[in-house]
């Protein structure tokens, strides 16, 4: 999309955090902008990168408002609205596109990637999802819970490993039970399960449980943590002092190694 204007509009995925995990592009993105804007812990954690930037603050549940403050600076500034993670996967992106398309704005923007919470946490326990795998949030914020319950039930029949976002808080602290019934109901007791927190920034630290163990007492998860939820074939491995989790692709079926 092209604009004769002089703005531009960047929504940034700012990855899990640490700034070892920004890619260039997202760097030369905010170093270009004049305003960066966004949730005030996702700001926090690139602040090296601000410095001489006019810095607009907000907090959770302020997306609808970030995304329009983001759009009116962008008609004749560049902007930075930046966004964990992927801002297409859970992210900012997709509110903001869809208010500046009911905008009406002919402004120039790009959608920068970053890594996802789900990469991230797999990247920490090994090979949870070498193949296919599905990715459900437990946030009943915007999606009704009855609609979570039937992709939870179909995606667990499948086999294949599910790495669950927003897995509790305070406020919804059953949803990860819930989640667990579900997957009882198709997965083996003994299927292997992680729960990382805070993948790749500071306080990381990740726990192995059993499906069953996790159902019986999932008190160390928080809104911090990314659950993985292993697949038919994904079994816990041991490399040295290393655990973590393997989902085999196949190879084993085809080549000798």
């Amino acid at each position: 999309m092209q604009s004769s204007d002089k703005g531009k509009l960047y929504i940034v995925g700012t990855g899990p955090g640490s700034t070892s995990y920004l890619t260039k592009r997202a760097i030369e993105a905010v170093d270009e902008s004049d305003y960066v804007i966004g949730n005030d812990f996702y700001l926090n954690l690139i602040k090296d990168h601000l410095n001489g930037k006019e810095i607009i603050w907000s907090s959770m549940g302020k997306e609808v408002e970030r995304a329009r403050k983001c759009i009116e600076l962008a008609k004749e500034n560049i902007v930075s609205m930046v966004s964990g993670g992927d801002p297409g996967v859970y992210g900012m992106a997709g509110i903001v596109l869809e208010v500046l398309e009911h905008d009406g704005a002919d402004i120039d923007f790009e959608v920068i990637p970053g890594v996802t919470a789900a990469t991230a946490a797999a990247s920490r326990i090994g090979s949870p999802l070498s193949g296919d795998f599905a990715t459900i949030s437990l946030s009943d914020l915007l999606t009704p819970m009855e609609i979570i319950e039937k992709r939870l039930n179909l995606a667990f029949q499948m086999g294949i490993p599910v790495s669950l976002y927003n897995p509790k808080s305070r406020g919804r602290p059953d949803n990860l039970g819930v989640a667990l019934s579900w997957a009882l109901k198709f997965k083996n007791p003994d299927t292997p399960v992680a729960v990382v927190k805070n993948a790749c920034r500071d306080n990381e630290e990740s726990r192995f449980y059993t499906l069953q163990e996790l159902f019986d007492d999932d008190s160390y998860v928080d809104m911090h943590s990314i659950v993985i939820i292993g697949g038919d074939e994904s079994r816990f491995m041991q490399i040295g002092e290393k655990k973590g989790i393997i989902t085999p692709r196949g190879y084993e079926r085809k080549y000798i190694y």
